[in-house]
């Protein structure tokens, strides 16, 4: 696909997007040459992305707060700040991992519902048959890659409500005392970013596996 015509494709998606009309969307990128099948791979590169830089993220944030343990004189506030940065950051990251998976499983549920009717066009038995073995392999390796997709973002709410937490309770007690109090949670929430982090990576692996065969 040229330069060119990615360009008006951005465009016409944009335009569509905004009115909600989802047949017209994938109508308009199909004269481009763009099918569901390429849409779908295309919101699945997207989607591991974002987990990519989410992963990134909340790592920073983890570095952040873990420095706060070892914090001997400064601004509290200037900490606090950071740290709420690091924060808003974190479910900025968190927000578009979901709405990119989102997207993924829109396109998925479209491409699989026209796969599925367009088994009765075809003549030839075999050509069917093999068909729709194709399908209900690419279906088993979607769904376990959308469960790992899932199961990674199911476990940024409980790190941001933490990451809250914390910041919150660095506002209102913006003293010394306050950190000591803090490194218990800190020692938590190592944990949890850990383990939400490796589910990622079994998620960005799972996508990785997909795309390779969907091409």
């Amino acid at each position: 696909m040229t330069f060119k015509s990615l360009l008006l494709g951005a465009a016409i998606s944009s335009t569509l997007v905004l009115s909600g009309c989802q047949s017209a969307y994938y109508s308009a990128w199909e004269k481009l040459g763009v099918e569901k099948r390429d849409i779908m791979v295309d919101r699945v590169e997207n989607a591991k992305e974002s987990q990519e830089d989410a992963q990134e993220q909340f790592s920073s944030a983890l570095e952040e707060f873990t420095a706060l343990i070892n914090f001997d004189g400064g601004e509290l506030e200037d900490v606090y700040n950071d740290l709420n940065d690091e924060y808003q950051s974190s479910r900025s990251a968190a927000e578009e991992v979901s709405s990119r998976i989102s997207k993924v499983q829109s396109v998925a549920d479209d491409l699989f519902d026209e796969w599925e009717d367009e088994l009765d066009q075809y003549q030839s038995a075999s050509l069917r048959r093999e068909s729709e073995n194709k399908l209900r392999e690419t279906r088993r390796r979607y769904d376990s890659m959308l469960k790992a997709m899932r199961r990674a973002e199911s476990k940024m709410d409980p790190v941001l409500q933490a990451l809250e937490d914390n910041v919150l309770y660095l506002k209102h007690n913006l003293n010394a005392s306050a950190i000591g109090a803090l490194q218990g949670e800190i020692s938590q929430m190592k944990g949890d970013i850990s383990s939400l982090i490796a589910d990622m990576n079994s998620a960005i692996a799972e996508s990785d596996a997909f795309i390779k065969s969907m091409k």
